[in-house]
């Protein structure tokens, strides 16, 4: 495997099971893991009756603090016990500002893992994702499931739209692709023009990763109207797959992250392990 540095961000309030997916993965990939536990606040009360709200917000900041170191020694203590090479930091956060603290810890990461319980707070894992995908040029990957991410997953879908983004998390996802028995190359209502998908949508992709030793399938589906994200759920089941491949799409917007349509829907929606790259 490739990846030998996992950056795990784990919310204060997510620790015991997402450490223990984030262990399990390492040790599968024999990689330094490094732990950030994330407790993030809310902004500084302003308006009226400032000094009583800010006596309760001060107050609530020092249990938050109190409640991140708590977390940290734990963590520290399950690493200890795993053999793992590992580092353990802590982030005290606004909201607002969490992407871009989260960023430069990421630059130094082979791979950013969100755990299942990060999964399902989608306030924590937008921010995530916002700071370690769309602020540094690592892959990420989303496992909302409670099982730990395999390194060799049996069959993987890749959802194919020939831009960039999707080449990016192909090439970064090539260690898991060339674990697998079976690849699905999947694209839903391709056109067909030399400048985008070719005459023949899929089989450029095919035939680079063959290159690499990888065994593919071309799936080429119909919308028939219905979302992209539905449909790519829907193959997904039908090819029985452990993990899919996608590009992450977004764009920032007045400081506030908004996710492209196929993105935020696969997020709040997924059922099995997402590897995005962008």
């Amino acid at each position: 495997m490739n990846f030998k540095t996992i950056l795990a961000p784990i919310g204060v309030n997510h620790l015991e099971n997402d450490l223990k997916q984030a262990i399990v993965f390492s040790e599968a990939t024999q990689a330094h893991l490094s732990v950030l536990v994330v407790a993030m606040a809310a902004p500084p009360p302003v308006g009226g009756y400032g000094e009583i709200v800010s006596a309760a917000w001060l107050e609530e900041r020092e249990g938050d603090l109190a409640k991140l170191a708590d977390a940290v020694e734990m963590a520290k203590a399950s690493l200890s016990q795993s053999g793992l090479s590992h580092d353990v930091h802590d982030l005290y956060t606004e909201y607002a500002w969490a992407g871009e603290d989260i960023a430069p810890r990421a630059l130094y990461a082979d791979l950013v893992l969100v755990g299942a319980r990060a999964a399902t707070d989608l306030q924590f894992s937008k921010r995530v994702i916002d700071g370690a995908l769309f602020q540094s040029p690592t892959a990420l990957l989303f496992n909302p499931t409670d099982r730990p991410a395999t390194i060799a997953p049996r069959s993987i879908m890749i959802a194919w739209n020939s831009r960039m983004e999707a080449a990016r998390a192909v090439q970064q996802a090539l260690p898991l692709l060339k674990a697998a028995d079976e690849v699905h190359v999947t694209m839903i209502d391709p056109t067909e023009t030399a400048s985008r998908n070719g005459e023949e949508p899929g089989a450029d992709v095919a035939t680079y990763l063959a290159r690499h030793g990888i065994s593919v399938v071309v799936d080429v589906l119909s919308g028939q109207g219905k979302g992209v994200a539905q449909m790519l759920a829907r193959h997904a089941v039908d090819v029985q797959a452990d993990l899919a491949v996608m590009g992450a799409y977004g764009h920032s917007r007045l400081r506030e992250f908004v996710f492209g349509g196929v993105t935020r829907t696969m997020l709040e929606t997924a059922r099995l392990p997402i590897f995005w790259g962008h």
